[in-house]
């Protein structure tokens, strides 16, 4: 009689785990972007443009914005407000390509 309180005990305390794991995984809080998400994200959004200096612009927006860049290099900003809304402390010009 008393494995059936410990089985259901575990099995209640493993579910109680995956539910925390995931409630974690999807509340992001405004933490880092995964490695490679940015990466990939902005070899796209530069692939027409000048590497160097694109690529430095996007990385740092996109990390800001939580992975959010536009699709490609034509892709309107507006599919990313944060990235559209960045703006250059100096001459209020976009900061991101």
């Amino acid at each position: 009689m008393k494995a059936i309180p410990v089985a259901l005990r575990l099995l209640v305390l493993v579910a109680a785990a995956s539910f925390l794991d995931l409630t974690v995984a999807a509340d992001n809080g405004g933490g880092a972007v995964p490695d490679g998400v940015c990466d990939g994200k902005c070899r796209s959004r530069c692939s027409l443009k000048k590497a160097g200096r694109c690529m430095d612009l996007c990385m740092m927006c996109c990390g800001k914005c939580q992975g959010c860049v536009p699709s490609g290099p034509y892709a309107s900003k507006d599919e990313c407000p944060c990235y559209r809304d960045m703006k250059s402390p100096k001459t209020q010009r976009p900061k991101c390509p």
